[in-house]
Formats: C-alpha cells, structure tokens, sequence
C-alpha cells in the first residue's frame, strides 16, 4: 500500500456491471486499473480515433488478413524477388568478366550500296505485288460469298452452307498459306 499512498487518487462512478467488467479487463493487459485506463487513453490519443469509432476489425478476420498478407509477400519474394536477384547477380558477373576480357571485334563485312532508283525500283515492285496478292485475296472472298447460302435449320438457328468441292478448298487453302509465306519471308529480308 505504500506504492499507492503517494499518488493522489479521485473516484469516478460506474455501473457495477462496467466496473467489473474493467476490472477484469485491466487485469488482462496491466497490474492496475489506474495503468489499464492510462494505456487506453494513450492509445486512443496517439492514434487519433474515438472509442465510438467503428473499425470493422475482428480477431479472426484480422488474422485470416495478415496470413493472406504474410502468403502474398511469400509468394512475391518466391516467384518475383528472388528470380529477379539471381538474374542481375548473372549478368553482374557476366559484365564484370566481359570487362575484364578484351572486347572481340566482329567483322560485319561492308554493306551492299544501292543507288536510289534501284530502291525505288524494288519498293514499286513490292507495291505492285502486295495488290496484286490483295485483288487475288479480294476475289477469293467474293467467290466463297456467292458461294456461301444460309440454310435454315430444322432444329434450332439456321447455319451457313458453303458450296465448294474439297478440292477447291484445299486449293484456296493452299494458295493462301502461299501468299501468307510470301509475305512473311519478304518482311524478314
């Protein structure tokens, strides 16, 4: 009792049922009422909120968020961080070897000097046959459109019916994967 006879106390009147309540509460989180009450003041005054203030945080929701939190940072640090790190660890080595090696030098050759015209030339030629693949491609399409009837369905929406033989088929088929592979091995020259 010594411990108290120094302080000054005042008395404040509660419900018997919220007194003991406190009670029991301060003897969870401190040795006396008087540290338990000052404790949550103090929290309430250094974190800026009112004890009426509605924070929508339960013991278990709380849990189950900071462990999905926990999983993300993992999960992060696994498939992002660490890879990451490895490969600029690579290529620091590789740099730091490379300086330390004397520079190969390539040969690329001299390169082909064209004059104007013929670039001209090629260009128009390229022009000419990228509209004659479109006109080719454009009356193709007109041929399979006319082609093409709708039929209605007995059971259920109608379809389309194209009426070309197999063999016309897999002759536009070919002439298409033809002009596809034109274009494609032009464009990588």
């Amino acid at each position: 009792m010594e411990n108290f006879s120094k302080y000054n106390f005042s008395g404040i009147n509660f419900k018997k049922e919220v007194a003991s309540r406190f009670r029991e509460f301060s003897k969870q989180i401190s040795k006396s009422n008087t540290e338990a009450l000052e404790s949550m003041l103090n929290f309430f005054d250094w974190n800026g909120i009112s004890p009426n203030d509605n924070l929508d945080v339960k013991i278990d929701g709380t849990k189950k968020r900071i462990n999905a939190l926990i999983a993300i940072v993992k999960n992060i640090e696994k498939h992002q961080t660490k890879p990451t790190n490895a490969m600029l660890q690579t290529l620091f080595k590789e740099v730091s070897t490379a300086e330390n090696n004397e520079e190969e030098e390539y040969d690329f050759g001299t390169p082909d000097l064209i004059t104007e015209n013929e670039e001209l030339s090629h260009y128009r030629n390229e022009y000419f046959s990228t509209r004659e693949n479109l006109n080719a491609l454009k009356y193709d399409m007109e041929e399979i459109i006319n082609k093409t009837t709708y039929v209605h369905g007995s059971f259920g929406g109608g379809y389309l019916k194209l009426d070309m033989t197999k063999e016309e088929f897999e002759n536009l088929k070919q002439k298409l994967q033809d002009v596809y592979h034109h274009n494609t091995s032009e464009a990588r020259e």
